[in-house]
């Protein structure tokens, strides 16, 4: 595990963020959020992976004009397609069976409740309540504008977690297996739901053991 010498992570907020955005902060003191970026496309932003029962299913938060150049912060979600019934159903069909979903379930379910109008407001919920279930403080805070070379204080991660790369890949996650709901291969860097309804309260240990920096 290298040491970083900076203290504060600069990263953008996802939804339902994977196993190596949660090793990515765990090891900086203070988190600072991307809020003044414009939305990515195909990015982890507005989707996520889970493990069903034959393979690996994509969740896709749909927004309204993804295609224009839109601040973060703007971007609204499109609930013409049923995406909240559609995700907690994969979501529940899931895992429904697994060790800890009657534990963690309706701290989920009560977020997707609220029909969010704006993506940002919806991931942002969703990092704090995820950081709350595994136990990490850390500070948070946003940046004030944006910024396309920061202070050499600053770890950037920015877009350095995303579909495009492979856990081979990866700066920040060095897969430490665990026992998932389907198959016999263990599939790696899901969203955190996955480890959380699987392992419990053993989550938290088990991000440190996947740590590689």
């Amino acid at each position: 595990m290298k040491t970083l010498d900076t203290q504060s992570v600069l990263i953008e907020l996802q939804y339902l963020p994977n196993l190596e955005f949660f090793n990515c902060i765990q090891s900086f003191s203070e988190v600072i959020i991307e809020s003044n970026e414009n939305f990515v496309k195909q990015s982890y932003r507005n989707r996520c992976y889970i493990l069903g029962a034959n393979k690996t299913e994509m969740l896709v938060v749909p927004v309204i004009d993804g295609n224009k150049k839109v601040l973060i912060r703007d971007v609204k979600i499109d609930y013409s397609q049923r995406w909240d019934v559609n995700h907690w159903r994969t979501i529940s069909a899931a895992y429904g069976k697994s060790p800890f979903y009657e534990f963690y379930s309706d701290y989920f379910r009560n977020i997707y409740d609220k029909k969010h109008i704006y993506l940002w407001d919806l991931n942002f919920e969703i990092l704090t309540m995820c950081l709350k279930l595994l136990r990490v403080n850390k500070t948070i805070r946003q940046t004030e504008v944006y910024e396309k070379e920061v202070n050499s204080t600053v770890f950037d991660a920015r877009n350095l977690i995303n579909p495009k790369k492979t856990s081979d890949s990866s700066q920040f996650y060095l897969p430490s297996p665990y026992q998932q709901n389907f198959g016999n291969e263990f599939v790696p860097n899901l969203s955190i739901i996955d480890l959380l309804f699987c392992r419990g309260n053993q989550a938290t240990e088990i991000l440190k053991k996947s740590i590689s920096i």
